[in-house]
């Protein structure tokens, strides 16, 4: 594993890399059957990468043939799971091998910054598929308690062939997410990276193949959500779909469920997260950076990210300054230098849409206390607005930028009714030095996680998704993520008297 501290290192670690380039489906790199490509760009320059397989719905049938097939012989879904274990701990192995690499070639995609990605992405990611290996053969099958003349076993069985679409905002970290319960469970799996972000998922398919993972188990197939997401979605052999992305796309899974075969659909979606700050919260120094990990983290183009901060009347001013103090710790610029911890956003047209709630956030009247601009490029500066209303576009639309929205609260009730005064509920953060507040507030918020007196998301071993618009069918994480990928099935035995 390369070790790199300065911007020279990373530049000299991207020099050396290959980019690939085409889909991988049953076990081998391949062009798109129409020979169609997509450019792949670096959002901070505007530099192409490479060109990337252009699939359509001729490619998905093709991954889905080699799964099914796959699937059907057991040569992963049959396999011992001591053995699947052990190829998934060579593959998270492989991973290691290769730290520094990936994180450069997410960092060039994605435009995210390149400490982030070696500190959280790509760590995080090996640990999850490490966690889900590790579970393969300590998940334990039940009985029911029938009495003396039956037998009835409840077991888990993979559902078959699974759809994994995901997002451009956490590439590696979300394929992690899907693949490792998915792989664990015994499913063969179909992938759909977003057409921005692809480089890192067809490096961890070949990676997976030198691991061991059968041809056909691990298929990556590349293109936009019409051509590839649409097909996956509307496929009649596929038994079940996780898609992680924006909630009106997230909709049209569920009405490709309806018209095709009534596929298993699990959404994770958006989120307009709140920070609830009371006053009696003990260390405004530490709200005040968790708060800004929350917002800014991953330049706020994050479904859980805290977009809305509500705070209590009398700690206001207090906590502002010290936002405000701690505020330049943030430096934008660059991706690749590992000094910086805001990137770009990840293209053009999402870079015009955050912008346009700054000019919202004008014509609305509200105080922008810090930030408020774009820079060169398609960066958007760390940006925080004073006055927010329930009635303000920024307080009800998930604006997925560097962006956080301040609104004042008087009691507990109002804080309560505010932060659940939206179409989310995904996450959630409670600040207090009160211990039955803490859990009275994190009971009362409806939303999937809430935190108390910090920011996160929980780890591998907890569920992660939301209520609401949030989220459907399921959760990502822990060992409930298995259940999306598995059927319940009962076996009764008779048990006659003699």
């Amino acid at each position: 594993m390369k070790q790199v501290q300065t911007l020279s290192d990373v530049v000299n670690v991207a020099r050396e890399l290959r980019f690939p380039d085409q889909a991988f489906i049953s076990g081998r790199f391949t062009a798109a059957v129409s020979g169609k490509t997509l450019e792949t760009t670096n959002p901070a320059t505007g530099e192409i990468l490479t060109h990337i397989a252009a699939c359509d719905s001729a490619d998905v049938n093709l991954a889905v043939q080699g799964a099914r097939s796959a699937f059907e012989a057991g040569s992963w879904s049959q396999l011992h799971p001591g053995e699947r274990k052990a190829v998934l701990l060579k593959l998270a192995d492989l991973l290691e091998n290769e730290v520094t690499q990936l994180a450069v070639m997410e960092s060039l995609d994605s435009g995210k910054p390149v400490s982030e990605c070696l500190a959280v992405d790509v760590p995080e990611t090996i640990h999850v598929i490490r966690w889900h290996a590790e579970a393969i053969d300590k998940l334990y099958d039940q009985t029911a308690p029938t009495g003396n003349g039956a037998m009835a076993m409840i077991v888990r069985e993979p559902i078959g062939v699974v759809g994994c679409v995901l997002p451009w905002n956490f590439p590696l970290l979300m394929l992690a997410w899907k693949i490792g319960p998915a792989l664990a469970a015994g499913c063969s799996v179909i992938v759909k990276p977003a057409e921005q972000t692809s480089l890192t998922a067809l490096r961890v398919a070949e990676l997976a193949h030198e691991a061991g993972i059968p041809a056909g188990v691990l298929n990556i197939v590349t293109g936009t959500g019409k051509e590839v997401g649409e097909p996956i979605g509307l496929h009649p052999d596929i038994d079940m779909v996780s898609f992680t992305g924006s909630t009106a796309t997230g909709r049209r899974f569920l009405h490709y469920s309806a018209e095709s075969n009534l596929k298993k659909i699990v959404l994770e979606c958006g989120g307009k997260n709140p920070a609830l700050v009371f006053d009696d919260a003990e260390d405004l120094a530490s709200v005040a950076a968790n708060v800004l990990n929350g917002a800014f983290w991953n330049m706020g183009e994050n479904c859980s990210a805290t977009s809305r901060l509500l705070v209590q009347e009398g700690v206001k001013d207090k906590l502002l300054a010290q936002i405000a103090e701690q505020l330049g710790e943030w430096r934008m610029g660059n991706p690749l230098d590992p000094e910086n911890r805001l990137g770009t956003m990840i293209t053009t047209e999402h870079f015009c849409k955050v912008s346009d709630y700054l000019k919202t956030a004008r014509k609305e009247g509200l105080r922008i206390i810090q930030g408020g601009f774009t820079d060169r490029g398609i960066y958007v500066q760390p940006t925080i607005v004073d006055g927010v209303t329930p009635k303000s576009a920024l307080f009800r639309e998930e604006i997925f930028g560097p962006v956080l929205c301040v609104t004042t609260f008087k009691t507990e009730a109002e804080a309560i009714a505010l932060a659940n005064d939206t179409d989310y509920g995904l996450a959630a953060s409670v600040y207090t030095g009160k211990l039955s507040r803490a859990i009275r507030v994190s009971r009362a918020v409806r939303a999937g996680t809430v935190t108390v007196n910090c920011f996160g998301e929980g780890d591998a071993t907890t569920p992660f998704g939301g209520y609401k618009q949030s989220g459907f069918g399921g959760r990502d994480k822990s060992v409930y993520a298995l259940d999306q990928y598995t059927e319940l099935k009962t076996i009764w035995i008779d048990v006659p008297a003699e």
